[in-house]
């Protein structure tokens, strides 16, 4: 029952209005094809929840049905502009939600939404480069920069008694932005890099890579991958040759099919970051008995509470604004996420649609974290550290 209420849900969000409302269309686009389908599929699931939270409490504005249009990006630049040039130019939405990586953020918001004046909201795009945009203050993002990651995954690695490493990422935006700042806040902790080598994405084969970065004597591997395109390949031709049986990375491999096709008795010695949540949080809470409810498939899975929240806000700098007013939303979005204000928790969209009517400030307080957008629409944040179990799913902890 309760996944038939997710997906009566869904399609309410995605396909249209109930005949006495009208809609205001949110892009919702993502990679629901390419390297990380599976994990994008959690993320719309947590993107329906908050839009279907809204349509059940009042709507926005004066009861207009919020409708997501759906438009898939491929996890790739080109396709993404494609994407985004549908819903904004024809579909013509008020703001976009997404997408999830950051190369095809990076085209998207360039090629398109910067020029049209409409808002971005990314869950996951977490490349560095995107925090040095000439945006218009028109690009946000709910998960910290990588700028923050590599930092704390290299701390991690040290912690671990691992001092001396080979490092390989694949040859986009996220990655390379990702390993790149791994590798310098590696070095500066004291930190060795036996050897770092870019590889491109979907070959077949990376044991002519194993060669090089394994003979360099690493005591690890430490790669940047979304696991689709490059990254269980890696740690299959890793563990085929002997190169390496110890593994670190970032979110790009945090998905259950990494533990599927390698199974969790090869990756003992395999742990990787990804954005955290304070579990511990009223408003975590408030997720999750929402989600939970609703018949989310992992609402703990990566980004998907921060798709939740992407949404959320984005509903709430609409009903801020008073209108479906492109120009209107940047202002917005920052008065809701930032203090001062009543709190507004997830799912309290009541709440906070009769505080605004009084004009009164209100606080979002998010799933995934505090959300205080700084002068780039970045966010601060924690991280977790994923380990693959024996029953095949990864089991989160924060790092401290």
């Amino acid at each position: 029952m309760k996944t038939l209420f997710l997906a009566g849900a869904a399609a309410i969000c995605l396909t249209g209005a109930a005949a006495q409302a009208e809609e205001i269309k949110v892009g919702s686009v993502g990679g629901v094809t390419g390297p990380i389908a599976d994990i994008v599929a959690e993320i719309m699931e947590g993107r329906a929840l908050a839009a279907a939270q809204v349509n059940a409490q009042g709507g926005l504005l004066k009861g207009d049905t919020m409708t997501l249009v759906l438009a898939d990006s491929g996890c790739d630049p080109k396709a993404a502009v494609d994407a985004g040039s549908k819903v904004v130019n024809i579909e013509q939405v008020v703001g976009i939600v997404g997408p999830n990586c950051s190369g095809a953020t990076n085209a998207m918001v360039q090629s398109v939404t910067i020029p049209a004046g409409v808002v971005t909201i990314s869950e996951s795009a977490t490349a560095p480069s995107i925090t040095a945009l000439e945006d218009k203050d028109l690009v946000f993002r709910v998960a910290p920069s990588d700028a923050y990651q590599g930092v704390a995954l290299a701390q991690y690695v040290l912690d671990s008694g691992v001092s001396n490493v080979a490092v390989t990422w694949a040859n986009d935006d996220y990655n390379a932005g990702l390993g790149e700042v791994f590798v310098k806040a590696f070095q500066e902790k004291g930190g060795t890099i036996a050897a770092s080598q870019v590889h491109e994405p979907n070959k077949a084969s990376y044991r002519a890579e194993m060669a090089t970065l394994g003979g360099a004597g690493g005591e690890a591997l430490v790669m940047f991958a979304y696991y689709g395109s490059s990254g269980i390949t890696l740690i299959r031709n890793a563990l085929e040759t002997g190169a390496f049986t110890r593994f670190f990375g970032a979110d790009g491999m945090v998905d259950d099919e990494v533990i599927n096709q390698i199974g969790a008795e090869n990756l003992t010695e395999a742990a990787f970051t990804a954005a955290g949540a304070d579990d511990s949080s009223p408003s975590w809470a408030a997720y999750i008995a929402a989600a939970q409810e609703a018949g989310l498939a992992n609402p703990t899975g990566p980004f998907v509470p921060n798709g939740y929240d992407a949404t959320f806000l984005m509903a709430l700098a609409i009903e801020k604004a008073g209108s479906a007013d492109r120009s209107l939303i940047s202002a917005a979005l920052r008065e809701v996420a930032n203090a001062p204000g009543e709190v507004i928790l997830p799912g309290e969209w009541e709440k906070a649609k009769a505080l605004i009517a009084e004009g009164k400030d209100i606080n979002y307080q998010g799933a995934s974290g505090e959300i205080e957008f700084d002068a780039a629409g970045d966010v601060a944040g924690v991280y977790s550290l994923n380990t693959p179990q024996a029953d095949g799913s990864f089991k989160s902890v924060l790092l401290k």
